[in-house]
């Protein structure tokens, strides 16, 4: 790192300097932010960066795509002025100064305060749809504009498409007779069309106005801090706090979700079992006005407050009371008492279903969304645990075979990998962990026990990432499951993170804190072959087509990603199961695919929206639009169709489950509609033939335990 001694120099020395003298104003804050997250990387960032011209660059053009993405508000005369401290960041960095946001923001601003008046005055007049205008809406092949007639032309032109897309929605409605729209004129719809998009933008602007400089800060740290990779990221306090309470699945508060609408901050879902629930006055589309602590006569006006402000107001310990004035859904007001708890919020935790498939065979199905743990608390609820729980589970009903369901699941608990894979091997390496500078650490399953010794699929698809790669590369290497994939490959997330609390690098002063948390790459991870899922992913052992097959997914797709790399294996093997069927397996899923109409439909709508998204420049002419428009729609119900057949019919709970829908309705319904959606599932039925090839096929080696009371 360039002049790293002088970084650490000026880290040690803002600290000692916050140590004794106060603030002056909110600038010593953002230096010591600055300071400290540079520190932190430096000390702990598995591949740190020198802080230099190059990485200035790569910070300016990251930066500035996330200022004006999509050309709305700045020139090229404003990029210009920004242009000059292109190879200045590193400098600015490393003296914790913000000159160059503190300019950006205030062009943004401008730009945004110029375009507003702009859009309401090019939404005032009717448009005319005819000719061969045309308009490009990839942002990344549009440049600035040259100058604001040119921007203003980009604004008439987006304002137009809006306008559009809407009105050939209300078109569509009123030739199909809809009541809303089949006695209204051309004319009047073209003014609905419009007024909806005024709407939008004049909700999307109030949005806008509501930034405050942490904002901005976050914004530009984060820029700075994705350069090292994607998954380095400045966190304020309300966003750690977020963090945790997805990674835990329980949070202190009323149990409510909300959401911005308008000026006002709107109740989207009541969490059942919460305080709100019990309390049962606040219900779904209430909106909340203002809040109060306690018996405090106080009330706090939150009406424009931004949903991270008003969430810090609401939630609260356990035991606390919070009183919400609130304008009923139904009409009126009413003040609200609601005492804080603790909520757990269940969609997130491991469950399981029995499937009796069309061969008679029993199958267990459990689906798991996240690698949850409650690291917050010494007993706190982790997945491994509950895996094991509905293991146990299905081996008492006397399964045939275990699917475990990791699609679309982000990741999680690291530890809850290594042992949640030791369930189903003996005792051994599950995954080689390796930070800068070191050797790499074999983290291993000390357990010789195996919990299920039968037949195993995992299902996985282009957004399983990180800790679900981790499990599907282990149970591959040792040829103990085979791996399903929807696409190509997983994410490709192969790299470990770790937070750190910005308030232990400033000493004292306690004007300045809380400064949030840095979450570091600190660690690659390595499957037990040497093989690194960065980048590349898991490539599943039976590939089914997707809607995203033909278009670039994942960490590949991420601004800044580390590289793949490899080390050398380490020894692993089991006795459990052999997949020595694997290519017959392979060969018999393969032949039904390509024989399957519904799969075939994937295939080509997989082409057709690769088409689409590269096509980016349309043209402004209503009639043309809505003859695409209308042969897209049709085509897209017909295939959509395609999926409303149930191809699992025979799912069910387990009689040990049934008890606790009983006792929530809600819990019920959810349960309900979950079931109703695994029986249209065509990659789980697909996925079932596998199985049914693996018991078929007699896969497991001589001398593993066949019968179902060994599983």
């Amino acid at each position: 790192m360039k002049n790293k001694g002088l970084l650490l120099s000026l880290a040690f020395a803002v600290a000692l300097f916050f140590a004794f003298y106060p603030p002056f104003d909110n600038k010593q804050k953002e230096a010591a932010l600055m300071e400290s997250i540079l520190t932190e990387i430096n000390y702990y960032h598995y591949k740190p960066l020198e802080i230099n011209d190059e990485l200035s660059e790569q910070v300016y053009e990251l930066f500035m795509d996330r200022l004006d993405g999509g050309r709305r508000w700045l020139t090229q005369k404003e990029v210009a002025q920004l242009e000059a401290y292109r190879k200045d960041l590193d400098n600015e960095a490393e003296q914790g100064i913000y000159t160059f946001l503190d300019l950006a923001v205030k062009l943004q601003q401008q730009g945004i305060d110029k375009t507003k008046d702009w859009y309401k005055e090019i939404l005032s007049e009717p448009f005319t749809f005819d000719g061969n205008e045309t308009i490009e809406t990839s942002s990344e092949k549009k440049p600035f504009a040259k100058d604001d007639a040119e921007l203003k032309e980009y604004w008439r032109k987006s304002m137009k498409w809006e306008t559009m897309t809407r009105l050939s929605d209300k078109l569509y409605s009123k030739e199909k007779g809809d009541e809303d729209f089949k006695d209204k004129t051309y004319e009047e719809l073209e003014a609905e069309a419009r007024a909806d998009v005024l709407k939008v933008f004049d909700s999307w602007y109030t949005r806008l106005g509501k930034r405050k400089r942490s904002d901005h800060v976050s914004m530009y740290l984060n820029a700075l801090t994705n350069i090292f990779d994607p998954h380095t990221e400045y966190y304020e306090p309300i966003d750690k706090q977020n963090f945790d309470i997805g990674m835990s699945g329980r949070l202190e508060g009323i149990g409510a979700r909300l959401q911005t609408d308008g000026e006002f901050t709107k109740v989207s879902t009541i969490i059942v079992g919460g305080p709100a629930w019990k309390e049962g006055s606040l219900e779904k589309n209430d909106k909340i006005l203002k809040v109060a602590q306690g018996d405090d006569p106080e009330w706090i006006d939150i009406t424009g407050m931004v949903i991270n402000d008003v969430v810090q107001l609401i939630r609260g310990k356990p035991d606390t009371k919070v009183r919400l004035f609130v304008k009923k859904a139904e009409g009126g007001t009413e003040e609200i008492k609601i005492i804080r708890d603790v909520v757990v919020t269940s969609e997130s935790f491991a469950k399981s279903l029995i499937i009796e498939s069309d061969n008679n065979e029993t199958i267990g199905y459990i689906r798991l969304p996240k690698f949850y743990a409650d690291f917050q608390r010494r007993n706190g609820r982790r997945c491994a645990t509950d895996i094991g729980i509905e293991l146990d589970k299905l081996k008492n009903v006397g399964v045939d075979g275990i699917i475990l369901d990791l699609r679309n699941n982000g990741g999680g608990s690291l530890r809850d990998v290594v042992k949640m894979s030791g369930f189903f091997v003996e005792e051994g390496p599950m995954v080689q962990v390796k930070s800068r500078a070191r050797k790499p650490e074999v983290l291993t399953d000390d357990d010789p026990s195996v919990k299920y010794d039968g037949p195993l699929i995992v299902m996985v698809n282009q957004f399983s990432a990180s800790a679900s790669e981790i499990l599907a590369a282990a149970l591959q290497d040792y040829g103990r499951a085979v791996i399903v994939g929807a696409g190509n490959s997983t994410f490709g997330k192969g790299t470990v993170q770790r937070f750190f609390d910005l308030d232990a690098i400033v000493r004292g002063n306690a004007d300045l804190k809380p400064l949030g948390n840095v979450k570091l790459t600190v660690q690659k991870f390595f499957r037990v072959n040497g093989g690194s899922t960065q980048l590349k992913g898991v490539v599943p052992d039976i590939i089914l087509p997707n809607n995203w097959l033909y278009i670039e997914t994942g960490e590949k797709e991420e601004e800044h990603p580390m590289n793949w790399t490899h080390i050398p294996p380490v020894e692993y093997g089991q006795h459990v199961y052999s997949l020595a069927s694997l290519p017959k397996i392979r060969e018999a899923s393969a032949a039904r695919v390509r024989n399957d109409e519904v799969f075939k439909a994937v295939y080509e709508r997989a082409k057709k929206i690769k088409e689409q998204r590269d096509d980016s420049n349309h043209v402004l002419n209503l009639e043309t639009y809505m003859a695409e428009d209308e042969a897209w729609k049709k085509y897209s119900d017909e295939y959509e169709e395609l999926f409303k057949k149930e191809v699992v019919p025979n799912v069910r709970n387990m009689e040990v489950d049934l008890p606790a829908f009983e006792k929530d309705e809600s819990k019920k319904a959810r349960n309900e509609e979950w079931v109703k959606n695994v029986k249209k599932d065509i990659y789980l039925h697909e996925t079932l033939n596998v199985m049914h090839d693996m018991l078929t096929y007699d896969a497991v080696a001589d001398g593993n335990k066949l019968k179902k009371k060994n599983r």
